[in-house]
């Protein structure tokens, strides 16, 4: 009983001095971290969406450097709320109810480097408020309802780099609001009522890089003193108000801007000097504005300009060197206005255009738009702008039809009208030696095996030739007549009508024969023909019917060569030959073949596809192209998937399959060889076990059920008579007596060797009774 005692003696002073401990530390815990807030992290007492409608009371937290009070329901900021947070780095107060600061709220706060107020429901900041805050870095006083702003609102933020002010009710700007802030950097005034800034708004501002006015409500901006102070300005966004004016040389004080925004205006014309000293620019936006036409000198200065968006405007035409000062040019948008031509020489200086955007205009495909086909055929086989397609909307005939799938010859002048205005149509060639007029050929007397020509031959070869198919007519308005009789072997001649006026005034009438032409097929839209080559007018029939075995040739990291075989056919002169069309890209695309390349016109039945990805796998599919027309369905049996090679790989180097096959091969032989070895020591043990253990042969068992008796030193005649035949072992003698046991040959338990004569008698007795 001591000595329990005298250990519990011994340890009482411990236990004393850890609650005397954990008392003291009671009330510091208590006070770093108050009950509804968590303090896990070091040094930031979070106390964030907790229904808080004041600051909660700390005693003394030297350690805290981030105070979040966000999402609560917070209204006023006393002057006490931070008194004993000197240390305080980083104060969020953000989606709270304040309405009210303090004028010394944070005047103890020397050390503070951010502050979020946004999202409150400040009216007003009382002068001076802020002017203790010299290492203030980024204030937020976004979403609030302050309406006015004075000199003294932010006089003392020297250190100041980033001010929201976006979002709130101000109206105007007057005279040197922002000197306070010699440092700034990024000043957000979007989304205000602003219709009215002073000449010295931006006074002060030296630094200033960022400035977002858009969605205010101004309407005219005049004055170019009102950036002059904006020297190192270098993103400038006006989009969204109501500007409907804009002064010469607005921004001739701006040598370093970069990115200017006037989109969502309601500017109707431009100054020609409007973007005077804007030699910097390399960003320009002006969609979504009312602009019919642009002065010819009005992009001159804008010698780096690479991205200009021109969309959602009423431009009608454009000046032929409308973009020739524009030698960097990478982007344009002209999509959605009302440009029904344009000139051929327009792109002819954008030697870097690599994104353009014509979609959305009423296009008029007639022979002013020849320079601009020409100039896209070039730029596709070159690879390049490759999703950009002009879709006509007149005349009606040519409605729906892609501008770089028609020929030449279906561009045709105008109504009333001739092509030296715009693009000067190309003088059709000569008829070559055995070809005749396009009058004569029309005028051909129909036979019923069918007319056509060849299309696998050039124009200068002579040749049988053809009469467009009947959807041929229908895509140049030619109405269809009735047709032949199933009888008669030839067409009657009948007098010769004329083309519609659609075709053209300037052309000479091109007499039709009287009965209409062949009907096409039911179910192909072929027609045979004497030579035995069919022809073909529907881009779909030739896909199915005359395309086959496409194949790769060669692979590199970063090009690829294909080819494919064509079945002999003939296609409607009027359609031209036929051309070919390559579709690939990645496996795995969101949205399948944005990448095309057209062939020329007789080239062989081969491409090679480069600026490939190396170790990309691609599908590679190729359809054909028939009088500008494509086949709506997917050309799936036309299609071949590849593997580029990594970098470094060649042709010629190992062949990455054969290599595979060879490993796997010598893995099964190896497994193989372990598999015989294992079933072959698997028999060796059972044959062996089975010569070790040789059988036990039973002569006899009985039991005379009779009374056990001493066993004797002679042998029963029955065990002898089972001995007799077996050579003697010796001089050991198994003497058994007849007892009730089941009798087993002798040598099972006795051995042949002298050693265990002695045994005898041990036998005897397991044996007796």
């Amino acid at each position: 009983m001591g000595t329990p005692r005298r250990l519990g003696l011994m340890l009482l002073p411990w236990l004393v001095c850890d609650c005397l401990s954990l008392l003291l530390l009671l009330p510091s815990v208590e006070s770093m971290c108050p009950e509804p807030c968590d303090c896990q992290l070091q040094q930031h007492l979070l106390c964030t969406n907790r229904g808080l409608r004041a600051v909660p009371k700390t005693a003394d937290p030297q350690g805290i450097l981030t105070y979040s009070l966000g999402g609560n329901f917070i209204a006023n900021i006393s002057a006490f709320d931070f008194h004993h947070l000197a240390g305080l780095q980083r104060l969020d107060l953000q989606y709270n109810r304040i309405r009210w600061l303090h004028p010394k709220a944070f005047e103890r706060l020397t050390l503070l480097e951010e502050l979020y107020l946004g999202n409150n429901q400040l009216v007003a900041l009382a002068p001076g408020t802020l002017r203790p805050l010299a290492k203030l870095r980024i204030l937020y006083m976004n979403a609030n309802e302050i309406g006015r702003l004075s000199t003294a609102s932010f006089t003392g933020l020297g250190s100041l780099v980033k001010l929201r002010l976006d979002g709130n009710a101000l109206a105007s700007l007057g005279e040197a609001t922002f000197s306070g802030l010699p440092n700034l950097l990024y000043l957000h005034l979007e989304s205000n009522h602003i219709r009215w800034l002073s000449r010295g708004a931006f006074t002060g501002l030296a630094k200033l890089r960022f400035l977002d006015l858009s969605g205010n409500q101004q309407s005219s901006l005049r004055h170019p003193e009102t950036f002059g102070p904006l020297g190192s300005l270098s993103t400038l966004l006006l989009s969204g108000n109501s500007l409907q004016q804009l002064g010469g040389g607005l921004f001739q004080h701006l040598p370093s801007l970069a990115k200017l925004s006037l989109s969502g205006n309601r500017l109707a014309q431009l100054a020609p000097d409007a973007f005077a000293g804007l030699g910097a620019l390399k960003e320009l936006r002006l969609d979504g504005n009312l602009l019919s036409h642009l002065p010819a000198t009005l992009l001159e200065p804008l010698r780096s300009l690479e991205a200009l968006d021109l969309s959602r405007n009423v431009l009608a035409a454009l000046h032929p060197a409308a973009f020739g000062p524009l030698p960097k040019l990478r982007e344009l948008s002209l999509r959605d206005n009302a440009l029904a031509v344009l000139p051929g020489e327009l792109f002819t200086s954008s030697l870097a255009l690599q994104h353009l955007e014509l979609d959305g205009n009423a296009w008029s495909c007639d022979c002013r738009l020849r320079g601009l086909k020409r100039w896209l055929g070039t730029r596709h086989s070159q690879g390049r702008l490759l999703t950009v397609f002009v879709q006509c909307r007149l005349p009606p005939a040519l409605a729906g039809k892609y501008l770089d799938y028609l020929q030449d010859a279906q561009l045709l002048p105008p109504d009333g009208t001739d092509c030296h205005s715009g693009a000067s149509p190309s003088p059709s060639p000569p008829p070559a030696t055995g070809q005749r007029p396009r009058e004569q050929q029309w005028q051909l007397i129909l036979a019923p095996e069918g007319i056509g020509g060849n299309s696998s031959r050039s124009p200068a070869q002579g040749g049988p030739r053809s009469l467009p198919s009947a959807s041929t007519m229908r895509l140049l308005g030619v109405q269809e007549g009735p047709a032949l009789g199933r009888g008669s072997g030839r067409a009657e001649p009948t007098p010769a009508t004329s083309l519609p006026d659609q075709l053209g005034s300037s052309r000479p009438s091109l007499p039709l024969a009287g009965p209409a032409w062949p009907r096409r097929a039911r179910k192909h839209h072929l027609a045979s023909s004497a030579a035995g080559a069919p022809l073909v007018s529907d881009p779909c029939d030739f896909n199915k019917l005359f395309l086959c075995n496409l194949s790769v040739e060669a692979v590199s990291t970063s090009s690829v060569t294909v080819r494919w075989w064509v079945r002999p056919h003939r296609s409607p002169r009027l359609l031209g030959p036929v051309r070919f069309r390559l579709l690939f890209d990645r496996f795995g695309a969101a949205v399948k073949f944005q990448r095309f390349v057209y062939l020329a016109e007789w080239s062989e039945p081969a491409a090679t596809l480069r600026e490939l990805r190396p170790d990309t796998p691609y599908l590679v599919c190729v359809e054909g192209v028939l009088g500008g027309r494509v086949c709506p369905v997917a050309p799936r049996d036309h299609c071949v998937g590849l593997v580029t090679l990594p970098n470094g790989g060649t042709a010629g180097g190992p062949d990455q399959q054969l290599l595979t096959l060879v490993l796997l091969a010598v893995n099964a032989l190896l497994l193989f060889v372990a598999l015989a070895a294992w079933v072959s020591r698997l028999v060796r043990r059972k044959i062996q076990g089975r010569r070790q253990a040789a059988p036990v042969h039973v002569r006899q068992m009985y039991s005379t059920r009779r009374p056990l008796r001493s066993m004797g030193t002679g042998v029963s005649a029955d065990f002898s008579g089972f001995q007799s035949h077996r050579p003697p072992r010796g001089a050991v003698a198994c003497a058994l007596s007849e007892t009730d046991l089941i009798e087993f040959p002798c040598e099972r338990f006795a051995d042949s060797s002298s050693a265990r004569r002695g045994d005898d008698h041990l036998l005897q007795q397991r044996f007796a009774d």
